[in-house]
């Protein structure tokens, strides 16, 4: 187990530059998922770390070492893809072994930690088969227990539970929760589902275009965002995003006036062009709420439903402002009619409309 430090990294492909001057520590032991839409560099950043991409500039040093011009081999990582790359005409068990009998370990160790590996996994009575006679999530098993065997000083994963269905990778992400804990060794963790950032990560880095706009524990990114692109990433449903102005104790928008947080008039002068942001989750119904709420849709989930509407009230001409709310039990009785919501001043996110910045106490 070490420590992982990326150093100015930069990655360019011909004139585009696809990783910007990232800078991430991550201590030995930590799970750190790398979060971010599609196309964001993340990827192509742990392939630099795992030294199948070529870095551009700056450094990767994993215990203390500078490894950034190693060969894979040499880095002591282990890395599970999204396809699990397995060998078809290898059994489980050959799978497994394969990085260990290429670097000449004898056939007891091998054996041994081949059984070991398999008791964590529960896929002791899968080692003679082959990989399609495997399930997809069995598959993915054997594909993180051929990294295991290894010993590695780093785990890398590259979105592994993408080609699972969504029951078998609510299953697995709890398995990889045991596994870490169990093992605790240091992981790079890549993927584009905030479900699995938020279950897995001791912190998550969420990427945007190369750059890193926050690093933070689950709890961090998800109650204080740096900015709006954080805030409107993370959280579902997403978080509503109401352009408004300060005005007094009050911040009013098209269709609203709420009750500012006390602290935002050290920050916002009056009239600044803002952005307030309020989760769904954090909307409750009150007879006298500020927000009038005209119901277009009702999704009911059981014990809560997802509502989604327009804001009433709004200044003829303009576009009324769209707002989800999360109500207890089933909410179809508001269908096509205005329910009134209020949400606490302090539980408020207020943004610089021109930056996107957040403005905190």
């Amino acid at each position: 187990m070490a420590d992982l430090e990326l150093r100015h990294l930069v990655k360019r492909f011909a004139d585009v530059t696809v990783v910007q001057r990232l800078d991430l520590a991550v201590a030995a032991g930590e799970f750190v998922v790398l979060l971010g839409e599609s196309g964001c560099g993340k990827s192509t950043t742990l392939r630099m770390v795992a030294g199948l991409e070529e870095v551009t500039e700056g450094q990767v040093l994993i215990g203390g070492k500078d490894v950034t011009h190693a060969h894979p081999m040499a880095r002591d990582i282990a890395m599970v893809f999204q396809n699990y790359a397995l060998y078809p005409h290898m059994d489980v068990a050959q799978n497994m072994s394969f990085a260990l009998r290429l670097d000449g370990r004898p056939k007891a160790e091998i054996e041994v930690k081949v059984a070991q590996a398999a008791k964590v996994l529960g896929i002791e009575h899968l080692l003679a088969r082959k990989p399609k006679e495997l399930s997809g999530g069995q598959r993915q098993r054997v594909a993180i227990g051929r990294a295991i065997v290894r010993e590695p000083q780093v785990f890398l994963f590259d979105e592994p539970l993408s080609n699972l269905d969504a029951k078998l990778r609510g299953h697995m992400r709890a398995e990889l929760a045991l596994l870490h804990e169990r093992l605790g060794k240091t992981t790079l963790y890549v993927t584009h589902d905030q479900v699995e950032a938020m279950t897995l990560a001791s912190r998550i880095v969420i990427f945007d275009k190369g750059r890193i706009q926050q690093v933070g524990t689950p709890s961090e990114v998800f109650n204080a965002p740096a900015n709006l692109f954080v805030a409107s990433f993370i959280g579902t449903p997403t978080m509503n995003l109401l352009p408004a102005r300060l005005d007094g104790e009050l911040l009013v928008g098209t269709g609203f006036e709420l009750p500012a947080p006390g602290w935002l008039g050290r920050c916002a002068g009056s009239g600044r062009p803002l952005t307030v942001g309020v989760r769904p989750q954090h909307l409750r119904p009150a007879p006298d709420g500020a927000l009038a709420l005209q119901v277009d849709v009702v999704e009911y989930l059981g014990t809560e439903s997802q509502v989604v509407g327009r804001l009433a009230g709004g200044d003829t001409g303009q576009e009324p402002a769209r707002l989800a709310a999360t109500l207890p039990g089933d909410a179809h009785a508001g269908l096509h009619r205005t329910v009134r919501l209020t949400a606490d001043a302090e539980r408020l996110h207020v943004f610089d409309a021109d930056t996107g910045a957040a403005l905190r106490a």
